[in-house]
């Protein structure tokens, strides 16, 4: 349960949104064209970030530069 902890673990990088544009999931509410984005964990596929409600989600990099 690792997961527990990663919103007060130290942050990996900061990342900045790209685009919004998501074939499948709603994401414009929780993410921001242009904002920078602390990175707690990351996979091959997932960036999992503290979002615009202030919990730590996991988003497809294809959101982020």
């Amino acid at each position: 349960m690792i997961h527990l902890n990663w919103k007060d673990a130290p942050t990996i990088k900061t990342i900045r949104c790209t685009n919004t544009d998501a074939k499948k999931y709603l994401v414009s509410n929780v993410l921001t064209v242009g904002k920078e984005y602390e990175v707690k964990n990351e996979t091959e596929e997932f960036y999992f970030i503290i979002d615009n409600t202030g919990l730590v989600g996991g988003y497809y990099k294809d959101y982020f530069a």
